[in-house]
C-alpha cells in the first residue's frame, strides 16, 4: 500500500533539490535542514518510506528487539513476521525489549557528523516501554542536543507524528518546532483496536487499565484503545464479528467527527491480511470524502503483544489541513 502522506512528495523533492545546492555540498543537509529525526520501529512506518530517507540522515529508526524463544531479532534487521506468527499460534515464548541507549547514541552522533545541529528523538508510549528512557540516557552522552519526545501512542500513530516531524525538520525548523509538530500530531491522533484474546497483552505486563477484563476474558472479545499511553477498556463484546463491526463504527464516528479533507487513516493487522482489507474497504465506502486507509501489518514489538488476528485502526488528521495552510510548503524548491 503506496504512503498516503500528502507532504510526502514535498519531501522527496525537497531532499533531492538539497543534494543540489552548491551551499549544501560537502555538508550533507546542515546548509538548510537543521534537525534530525530519530524514532523506533513500533512506528511502523512505511519502509520505502524511511528507506528513501535514510540516505539523507533526516530519519533514522531504531529497531526494537523481540525474543522468540531463545533467540533474539531486530525490527527492521530480520523478516520475522512470520516467526512471531508460528511461534504465537504454538505457544512459544515471545518477549519483547527496549533498545539499548547504546543504538540511540551511535544515531545521535551519526546526525552530529552529519553537520545537524540537533535531534528530535520521537518515540513509543512511555507507559509501555521504556524505549523513551533509552534514548534519555543515550542523549545525556552526546554533544549535539536532543529533544526526547513521548508520543503516548504507537502504530501509525506515533508513525503520523514521525512524518510531522520530519515534515517541519525538512521545512528548516529548529528542535523546538520539530517536537512540537510530532507533540501536536501524536495528540490528535487515535488507536482503537480488537484483539480475539488478551492472553498476549497478559504475559507481556501491558493490559493495563483493560485488566478489569480479564476476569471474564474468555467470553467476551474486547475492543481496546491507547489513551494517555496505556491501553484501556472500550466495550466488552460477545463476538468476533460484533467486535470488528463495532470497531469499524467507532473509527467512523471519530473519523467523521473530524474536517474531513485532513483524516488521515490506517488500519494494522496481524496474520489476518484479508479481514484488514475488508475493514478498510468499508471504511472508505463509510467515508468517501477521507482518502484510503494505510494497510500494514502490525509491527512485530507490537504483534508480540497483541496476538494473531489483531485488527487495529488509526484515526489521525493533516494539521497543516486543519490550520488551512498548504501541504507543499511554498518557494522551497528553488535551487
Amino acid at each position: 500500500m503506496p504512503d498516503r502522506d500528502a507532504a510526502w512528495p514535498w519531501i522527496r523533492a525537497r531532499l533531492a533539490a538539497l543534494r543540489t545546492r552548491p551551499e549544501a555540498a560537502g555538508n550533507g543537509l546542515d546548509a538548510v535542514v537543521r534537525t534530525a529525526v530519530v524514532t523506533d520501529s513500533a512506528s511502523a512506518l512505511p519502509a520505502e518510506w524511511v528507506s528513501a530517507l535514510s540516505d539523507h540522515g533526516v530519519l533514522t529508526v531504531i529497531p526494537m528487539p523481540v525474543m522468540i524463544g531463545e533467540e533474539i531479532y531486530g525490527e527492521g534487521e530480520d523478516d520475522i513476521s512470520e516467526t512471531i506468527a508460528l511461534a504465537l499460534a504454538s505457544g512459544t515464548s515471545v518477549k519483547t525489549s527496549r533498545p539499548s541507549p547504546g543504538q540511540f547514541e551511535q544515531a545521535y552522533r551519526a546526525a552530529q557528523q552529519r553537520g545537524f545541529e540537533a535531534v528530535v528523538s520521537v518515540h513509543i508510549s512511555g507507559e509501555l516501554s521504556g524505549t523513551a528512557d533509552a534514548a534519555r540516557l543515550a542523549a545525556g552522552r552526546v554533544g549535539i542536543p536532543v529533544e526526547v519526545v513521548d508520543s503516548l501512542t504507537v502504530g501509525m500513530a506515533l508513525g503520523m507524528a514521525v512524518q510531522a516531524a520530519v515534515r517541519t525538520a525538512a521545512g528548516g525548523d529548529g528542535a523546538a518546532a520539530v517536537a512540537a509538530a510530532a507533540q501536536a500530531q501524536a495528540a490528535k491522533t487515535k488507536v482503537y483496536f480488537y484483539v480475539p484474546s488478551l492472553e498476549q497483552l497478559r504475559r507481556g505486563g501491558r493490559i493495563g487499565a483493560a485488566a478489569s477484563l480479564l476476569g471474564t476474558m474468555l467470553a467476551i472479545k474486547p475492543i481496546l484503545a491507547v489513551d494517555g499511553g496505556r491501553i484501556v477498556p472500550l466495550e466488552k463484546v460477545r463476538s468476533a464479528a460484533r467486535a470488528v463491526a463495532r470497531l469499524e463504527e467507532i473509527a467512523t464516528a471519530d473519523a467523521s467527527a473530524r474536517p474531513a479533507p485532513a483524516v488521515r487513516l490506517a488500519v494494522h493487522h496481524f496474520g489476518n491480511p484479508q479481514e484488514a482489507e475488508s475493514l478498510a474497504r468499508r471504511l472508505a465506502a463509510a467515508l468517501p470524502h477521507c482518502p484510503p486507509a494505510q494497510i500494514s501489518s502490525l509491527p512485530a514489538v507490537l504483534a508480540a503483544h497483541a496476538g494473531l488476528g489483531v485488527l487495529a485502526v488509526i484515526v489521525g488528521e493533516d494539521l497543516t489541513e486543519t490550520a488551512g495552510h498548504p501541504t507543499q510548503l511554498p518557494g522551497v524548491l528553488s535551487t
